[in-house]
């Protein structure tokens, strides 16, 4: 779970001195805004993570009023995490991450019966990037495999992927049901490359691959067939943060609703609703769905 605080400066930043800004408070990580999404859109979704004890409690009512069933563990000692996140003037954004509480997750704040009911097993990367949450996060994938489930992955940050061991992320990811990497990304997991030929060598170890451009679209790619480019939709972009979240939430939650066998025109149906529904978060601030919980067409 973290903290997001959203600056963005309004003139030409001042070293040394004040700059006026934009600044907003807004619940985010990644797993959690994906959940959101999900269940704002019509899917059945419980989340489970850790907070600090200080916030556990708004953490879980901001999640639960989309609709999402929620297990958070509080921490006592350590903070939720938090991250600061810097827009410039065209929406890109750049992110000073500190994990907090993130870092203790452990089995036991996992519900028994967490995949009892479960149709998948959505992961993002952060649940592998440090050994104490990386078991936790094996340990869900060995429950999940040996249940049939199938399991959906979001690399999710390019920075992190590079400080492991080359493959390590594919060999422990290998076989899931659809990939959602960015450019970046899929960069460092399979070389730098065009897009569509990132896409196809993920494809060898992901059934789907969804591979995000921003405002260049997406790359669909499924094992054994060429890939398929699609077009984003356009948007005057405010703040990009939370674009790649609203589209791998509301790509899953059409791809639920098609299956156990989406056919092909079924995923690219999925991308094209997945694309407006992050054009339309980058016009404001926040991660998160504006509205109450309901299925947007």
């Amino acid at each position: 779970m973290i903290n997001d605080l959203l600056v963005k400066p309004l003139e030409e930043i001042t070293a040394g001195s004040d700059t006026s800004a934009v600044i907003r408070a807004c619940p985010g990580g990644a797993a959690a805004n994906q959940a959101a999404w999900m269940a704002h859109l019509g899917s059945s979704v419980t989340f489970a993570g850790r907070a600090g004890a200080r916030d556990a409690g708004y953490h879980r009512h901001e999640l639960a009023r989309t609709g999402v069933r929620v297990h958070l563990a509080a921490d006592p000692d350590a903070e939720t995490g938090s991250i600061v996140i810097m827009v410039a003037p065209d929406g890109e954004r750049t992110m000073f991450t500190d994990r907090g509480a993130n870092r203790f997750l452990r089995p036991d704040d996992l519900p028994d019966g967490l995949l009892d009911d479960a149709q998948v097993l959505h992961l993002t990367g952060y649940t592998f990037f440090e050994p104490p949450v990386l078991q936790v996060a094996l340990g869900l994938l060995a429950r999940a495999r040996s249940r049939g489930l199938a399991v959906t992955i979001d690399p999710g940050s390019a920075a992190f992927l590079t400080r492991l061991e080359p493959g390590a992320f594919l060999r422990w990811t290998d076989g899931a049901a659809i990939a959602f990497p960015n450019r970046d990304e899929a960069a460092v997991l399979v070389g730098a490359a065009d897009p569509a030929t990132m896409a196809a060598r993920l494809a060898r170890h992901y059934a789907v691959v969804v591979l995000t451009l921003g405002a260049a679209g997406c790359v669909l790619a499924m094992r054994g067939e060429d890939p398929v480019s699609l077009v984003a939709h356009p948007a005057q972009a405010r703040d990009s943060t939370g674009a790649g979240d609203a589209f791998c939430g509301a790509f899953m939650s059409r791809w639920l609703a098609g299956r156990p066998d989406p056919q092909a025109a079924d995923l690219i149906s999925a991308a094209e609703f997945a694309m407006r529904m992050a054009a339309s978060v980058v016009t404001r601030f926040g991660a998160r769905p504006a509205g109450p919980p309901g299925v947007i067409h």
